[in-house]
């Protein structure tokens, strides 16, 4: 076995562990919900939504990834503003709620953080959650790296590599004085930008402005019109056929990152880390980044002059750079077997993860060969809540006839803030395997359009399974009622509901009593 084709096929292997599974979404969905309900009783916080960000949003999150919440305070529709000291008390009080209703451990309060932030781990997985107060600005931030992946999917792929990588050599810990994983991110996007030809364009013409600037007024309006930029912008870059294409594998792509930072503590008093030019910049030279000094400068391209790396410390960076240089120079060698490899490029959790599968020989997987500009997608849930849609913007799930197919063994969440999924006229739901089903947990609420917490299906909408076997799974307390009377559920044989399932208040013997209209039917078999 080759040098190069060992080190494919760990880090295809990493990649296979590290990767979320459906579930890893659905525990973190639950969780949000639950720091919605707890958020509820908190009598100050009355209309505030609890909004996620940071990696999750961002599809850049791993199986044992942080989950980052945002509270934003009700101001009408306008984007609401608060001072450290509010957001001090704020966090105060649902720290107070936390530890009344339970549901979390660890409970780790610092007020005094640039941003004033509440740790936990919840009970669900022991996932880490990190709650804020009024984080637009992170959460616009997520939402854009979300959509550089729609450029080119090898970036999903380099930023979880990367994360794994820093893990394992203890540099990706901002608390300790190394990076955080935002950093990580913009390091690997200006290695994108840098790399020969280019993959990622600079920042600056993805959204020409100080992102956070924009972020001011009508909420809606703000956030739209950077969408719509935003979306403008990376679909004239990817319909751009005159551009050059990158075609090297993320294994060629993962060693040159390595290279490129080998020397860090060599340059980094000197040059600048620049995402929104996509270029290296003289620090003495530019006078936003004066006269504060720090180890090493990665400017925040959504929110200039910011330092992503301020906390790294002048030691830390020694011993980063040294991490970078030790696995350069390892990875260039013929010098490793496949444990070496695993060993030198993710932490023991996720190494023990790969070799622990019995009669494991370096092929936890079949690997293949990335494809050039291959789309990352997130689940369909997360498109639906932070959707982008311009023309030639495809989904996995959806198409433009409006349908939604969903293959054998899809599960199906809802995760916006209000966990009400909002679908208008004419909206078809269709399953086309044999065994497809729609699992839907308790209380869950399909909404068109209004906000009633039951699912309205005005005329033409249609829910249809049209397999024989095909089935509808819905726990207690799932309701779904019609608005309309010409309004309609196609049933196929087997609708399995337990009792307490409602259609229109339908009574606990599981039979579904029908509307004066309303049409409720099977089609031929």
């Amino acid at each position: 076995m080759t040098t190069h084709s060992m080190l494919d096929i760990a880090l295809n292997d990493i990649l296979r562990v590290v990767t979320p599974l459906q579930e890893d979404w659905n525990i973190r969905f639950a969780i949000i919900n639950d720091i919605r309900s707890i958020v509820e009783s908190v009598e100050s916080l009355r209309g505030a939504t609890v909004e996620p960000f940071g990696s999750f949003v961002s599809n850049l999150f791993t199986r044992w990834g942080d989950l980052d919440i945002s509270i934003e305070l009700s101001n009408g529709l306008h984007i609401s503003s608060a001072g450290k000291k509010q957001k001090q008390t704020l966090l105060g009080e649902v720290l107070k709620a936390l530890r009344m209703k339970g549901g979390g451990s660890n409970l780790q309060f610092i007020p005094n953080a640039r941003v004033p932030i509440l740790k936990f781990k919840s009970n669900r997985q022991g996932v880490s959650c990190d709650i804020s107060i009024n984080n637009l600005p992170g959460q616009m931030k997520s939402k854009i790296l979300l959509w550089m992946n729609k450029i080119d999917g090898r970036f999903h792929d380099m930023v979880l590599l990367v994360k794994e990588w820093a893990k394992a050599h203890k540099i990706n810990n901002s608390k300790a004085g190394s990076f955080n994983s935002y950093s990580l991110s913009l390091l690997v996007i200006f290695h994108f930008q840098t790399c020969v030809p280019a993959i990622l364009p600079p920042l600056k013409y993805i959204y020409p402005r100080n992102m956070v600037d924009d972020l001011k007024g009508v909420r809606a309006d703000a956030e739209n019109r950077i969408t719509e930029t935003c979306n403008a912008s990376i679909n004239q870059h990817i319909s751009n056929k005159g551009r050059s294409i990158n075609k090297k594998s993320v294994r060629d792509l993962f060693v040159e990152f390595l290279g490129k930072y080998a020397q860090m503590d060599s340059w980094a008093s000197n040059l600048g880390i620049c995402p929104y030019t996509g270029q290296w910049e003289q620090i003495e030279n530019n006078t936003i980044w004066l006269p504060k000094t720090y180890s090493i400068f990665v400017e925040d391209p959504f929110e200039q002059p910011q330092n992503t790396a301020r906390s790294v410390s002048a030691g830390q960076l020694k011993k980063i750079s040294e991490a970078f240089s030790k696995s350069y120079s390892f990875l260039s060698s013929n010098n490793h077997n496949l444990n070496s490899l695993l060993t030198m490029l993710a932490p023991p959790h996720v190494v023990k993860s790969i070799t622990g599968i019995q009669n494991y020989n370096g092929s936890y997987f079949h690997p293949t060969q990335p494809k050039v500009q291959r789309v990352m997608r997130p689940p369909p849930q997360l498109q639906r809540h932070f959707q982008y849609a311009s023309p030639g913007t495809s989904s996995n799930s959806s198409a433009s006839n409006g349908h939604m197919q969903m293959p054998r063994g899809t599960n199906f969440s809802i995760p916006s803030s209000n966990g009400h999924m909002q679908m208008p006229r004419g909206t078809n739901f269709s399953i086309p395997s044999s065994n497809g089903y729609i699992q839907m947990p308790r209380g869950t609420s399909f909404n068109i359009p209004s906000s009633y917490g039951h699912m309205q299906m005005p005329r033409v909408t249609s829910f249809n399974i049209p397999p024989s076997n095909g089935h509808i799974q819905m726990p207690r307390g799932t309701s779904i009622s019609s608005s309309s009377s010409n309004g309609h559920i196609q049933n196929p044989r087997e609708i399995k509901k337990p009792r307490e399932t409602n259609f229109n208040n339908a009574s606990s013997n599981g039979h579904v009593p029908v509307n004066k209209g309303q049409q409720m039917w099977r089609p031929k078999s």
